[in-house]
């Protein structure tokens, strides 16, 4: 049929691609494999009678059925996948000794989930939101995960503001509305959101499908190297493709039309062999800059000046294969910024502390305390992967007859040499306080973005897009956000409070 892209034609292609052998296609019981005597009615007491409990084919079906659905994530819930490789390009092990940066042209089996972040599974994908940009590498030493959004930065610093953060991207807990009373009272009470906020009103708040946009580790890292020197970093990709996006009016049209269109995007384009790729870049910090540095490095919400440390190339990243299976790939798929490797270590980013064990435990909730375990969570390129952990739901690798136990005398697993090696020691000094960070720079960087990163034409748009979002907050709200925008620019707050009083008349 012709006018048909490679995700219509789905089923068209497994049937021409199946392979069809006696004995091996015919329908089984799932729990225990045994054939089906009939598929297309229940056993009944005579034609018109009650079903029996006997019919232990249709027991169970129902009864999984009735489960099939798993949690929905809380953030993040609607996205897409792809498989492909990272392939290192440039050297950088004088400041890293992870095994996946060891040679130039080594190749590292990757998966990547791309979402949108405030929205259900069901919600449209040309919204305006940050795009989540999640790479999971199968190193030797086990997996990496960076866990990052299409923007370099994010709306806070301190974690213990990140669920009434989400909770405001969400619906009203009454109405089951999204609230722009919500969203704008958060927003224009911690100023520390100022900047990531002109990043969504942004042309970048909607960007053309997933291809289209760059990823970032968002957080500082620190890599370490052979001798157990480290350095600060962050992580970045940037498309290959060509960073393309949305303007508001095709967004909504789509999102009425094909509310799909960024995972039909990417599904077809990979089906067609036309495999999107990303150059991957650090940007590298030393301690004593870190120590002298004006701005706190380990801010979320503040990026590293690409003068002062320039972007260094490490390698691609290629995506060349969908999922055989949605559910089993993207929806089981689990990523954490707690996974990472020799080499690879945390800083003292707040945010990225709290992620730390807020992302394993949501996996725990959502997939079982051995989701891990999961063929496309698993480690599979570990030679093995021996622990002390046993047991739980879906303990499909239960270590066998090892012991269960540590210290043991019987040949149970050891820490390696060089995962002590690469984990030096690090001062950590100060008094114990809860330290609210609402009150340090919040809009310089803001500043930086609105006068020099954009264009005329630029601003003119991120001006309507936030007077079309801020306009549905009450007046006291909108009075506190101009006065909030007043200290990125005195006529960026001039032009948006001109811009609600022209949309509060039309309303009239």
């Amino acid at each position: 049929m012709s006018g048909r892209d490679p995700a219509s034609d789905q089923l068209l292609t497994f049937k021409k691609n199946q392979v069809s052998h006696s004995g091996h296609n015919n329908l089984t019981t799932k729990s225990y494999g045994t054939p089906t005597v009939y598929k297309d009615a229940t056993l009944t007491v005579g034609k018109n009678g009650p079903i029996l409990l006997q019919d232990v084919n249709f027991i169970e079906e129902m009864a999984h059925f009735d489960r099939e659905r798993i949690p929905e994530r809380v953030v993040h819930a609607k996205g897409a996948g792809a498989f492909g490789y990272f392939e290192v390009t440039h050297d950088i092990t004088k400041y890293c000794s992870a095994k996946v940066f060891s040679e130039i042209g080594k190749r590292t089996p990757i998966a990547v989930r791309f979402s949108t972040v405030g929205g259900e599974s069901g919600s449209a994908d040309t919204v305006r939101d940050p795009r989540g940009f999640a790479v999971k590498f199968y190193t030797e030493d086990g997996i990496w995960d960076i866990v990052g959004n299409n923007t370099p930065i994010f709306f806070i610093r301190d974690p213990v503001l990140f669920t009434s953060f989400i909770h405001t991207q969400k619906r009203n807990p009454q109405t089951h509305l999204k609230d722009m009373d919500m969203f704008w009272d958060f927003i224009t009470l911690r100023p520390e959101t100022t900047h990531q906020t002109l990043f969504l009103m942004s042309d970048r708040g909607i960007p053309d499908g997933y291809r289209h946009m760059n990823g970032y580790g968002s957080h500082t890292f620190k890599l370490v190297n052979n001798e157990g020197s480290y350095v600060y970093c962050k992580f970045h990709y940037k498309t290959d493709q060509g960073i393309k996006n949305l303007d508001v009016a095709t967004a909504n049209e789509l999102s009425a039309s094909d509310p799909d269109y960024s995972i039909r995007d990417l599904f077809n384009a990979i089906s067609k062999g036309n495999f999107p790729s990303w150059t991957f870049y650090i940007q590298v910090m030393t301690k004593e800059q870190a120590e002298k540095s004006p701005f706190n490095p380990y801010d979320l919400t503040k990026v590293w000046s690409h003068k002062e440390y320039p972007l260094i190339p490490v390698g691609k990243l290629v995506l060349d294969r969908n999922p055989s299976n949605y559910f089993a790939e993207v929806e089981q798929i689990a990523f954490s910024p707690a996974h990472l490797v020799p080499g690879i270590e945390p800083s003292p980013d707040k945010m990225l502390q709290g992620r730390l064990f807020s992302y394993t435990d949501t996996h725990r909730h959502r997939l079982g305390t051995n989701y891990n375990q999961l063929p496309v969570n698993c480690p599979f390129r570990s030679r093995s992967i021996p622990n002390y952990e046993r047991d739980g739901p879906q303990a499909i690798d239960n270590k066998g007859s090892a012991p269960n136990y540590h210290p043991n005398s019987f040949s149970g697993p050891v820490v390696e040499e060089r995962a002590q090696r690469l984990q030096p020691a690090f001062p950590v000094s100060g008094d114990v306080y809860r330290y609210d960070s609402g009150d340090e720079d919040n809009y310089s960087q803001a500043t930086i973005f609105y006068r020099k990163t954009l264009d005329e034409a630029a601003r003119t748009r991120l001006v309507n897009n936030i007077v079309g979002s801020l306009s549905g907050a009450v007046n006291f709200i909108q009075e506190r956000a101009i006065r909030n925008f007043s200290q990125v620019d005195a006529d960026f707050a001039r032009r948006i409070a001109e811009g609600l009083k022209n949309k509060a008349k039309a309303n009239l």
